[in-house]
């Protein structure tokens, strides 16, 4: 049987100093394991990871050189309140974020918006009102 739980997120970094330097911006925290090489974030739920895309490739065995072999995916940030949507956004906008989509209610009953990092990685930022959160703040169902 397989595990059912997602432990590791990996970003494959163009500009490793410059996407690590984005996230230290946030103000989230590295783990021990950071270095030039590799940067690694503590978050609620899950490990987020910076590795250098070409290096990323070069472990999995795959090639970059084409559109098909690699694609990205959009991480979330699901938040409490509605109002820290906002909030999240504003803050994101004064670290020069790239906001793609300002803050709106969504057709579904929540909250969302969306910035890019400074790599064009998309995150979302999302308050659901069926979003259940454990002791942790993890969240575990919506």
């Amino acid at each position: 049987m397989i595990p059912q739980r997602v432990s590791l997120i990996t970003i494959g970094a163009i500009n490793l100093p410059i996407l690590r330097s984005f996230y230290k911006n946030l103000g989230w925290e590295e783990t021990s394991v950071s270095s030039d090489e590799y940067a690694v974030f503590k978050t609620t739920g899950v490990l987020l990871s910076l590795f250098p895309i070409k290096e990323l490739a070069k472990d999995a065995g795959i090639d970059i050189s084409t559109t098909q072999a690699y694609s990205r995916v959009t991480l979330a940030i699901n938040v409490d309140k509605p109002e820290q949507v906002d909030e999240v956004i504003e803050h994101i906008s004064k670290l020069d974020g790239k906001i793609l989509r300002e803050p709106s209610d969504a057709f579904w009953g929540g909250r969302t918006a969306y910035f890019a990092d400074p790599e064009n990685n998309l995150w979302e930022v999302a308050w659901n009102p069926t979003a259940v959160f454990d002791e942790r703040g993890a969240m575990i169902d919506f």
